[in-house]
């Protein structure tokens, strides 16, 4: 599969359903990659009862469907003493991400309760810290508040997830001097630049433009936190 041979994490695929009525793909991100056996594993939350998302999980081995991809950028890999931040649907990207950094991972993962997904993988990867909303796991709060309780620092920051968690990352970040990266990839509908539905306001203006807006899907969905409004 020439996506799995050319994608890194942090990118993305768009996947079409056989229903000719949805004509848009629905953008997933990748959570993990494996190039010698050229295959792509998504992890996705089902939406509703006619969605796109609830006819991939009546697929069954053997099934194939349309896929675009690998699209949009990736996380810069340096290797300093890392957080890896996922909250809810931001969880899945950062697996792949974690199995491809060669230092000191600190992963931080926000859940709604103790319906946990991916955990057991991720703690081959490193240290993991909870956070559930309900408290019934690890920190009663979001991320940051796991952060605080554990004393943990880092020299780089990768995040993914809801825009209020990624904007208190930002604050953080930025009061901590530590660079930081945020996959905004919850805001997309074509994955391809085109429909313009997943625009988000930038700091800088656009030099061809003259707005301060982005594409999610095709100048991200990662940007270095300090680039984007959140």
């Amino acid at each position: 599969e020439p996506v799995a041979a050319e994608a890194v994490p942090g990118q993305f695929i768009s996947m079409y359903t056989n229903d000719g009525a949805k004509l848009l793909p629905r953008p997933i991100s990748l959570c993990e990659i494996d190039k010698e056996k050229g295959a792509l594993r998504v992890v996705y939350r089902v939406t509703g009862e006619k969605t796109g998302t609830k006819q991939f999980s009546q697929m069954k081995a053997g099934d194939s469907l349309e896929v675009m991809g690998p699209l949009g950028n990736g996380f810069p890999l340096k290797s300093k003493k890392a957080f890896l931040i996922g909250g809810g649907i931001g969880i899945p990207p950062m697996l792949e991400l974690a199995k491809q950094l060669n230092c000191e991972k600190q992963i931080i993962l926000g859940y709604r309760n103790s319906d946990m997904f991916l955990l057991d993988e991720f703690k081959k990867q490193g240290e993991v810290y909870i956070a559930t909303e309900d408290g019934s796991v690890g920190t009663k709060g979001n991320v940051m508040d796991a952060i605080r309780e554990n004393a943990l620092e880092a020299d780089v920051i990768y995040a993914c997830g809801p825009k209020p968690m990624l904007r208190a990352i930002k604050v953080y970040a930025l009061e901590k001097g530590i660079p930081c990266w945020v996959s905004m990839e919850e805001r997309m509908a074509c994955g391809i630049g085109a429909c313009l539905g997943c625009v988000c306001q930038s700091t800088e203006t656009d030099a061809h433009s003259h707005v301060h807006n982005k594409r999610v899907c095709k100048d991200g969905p990662v940007f270095r936190s300090t680039e984007v409004e959140l």
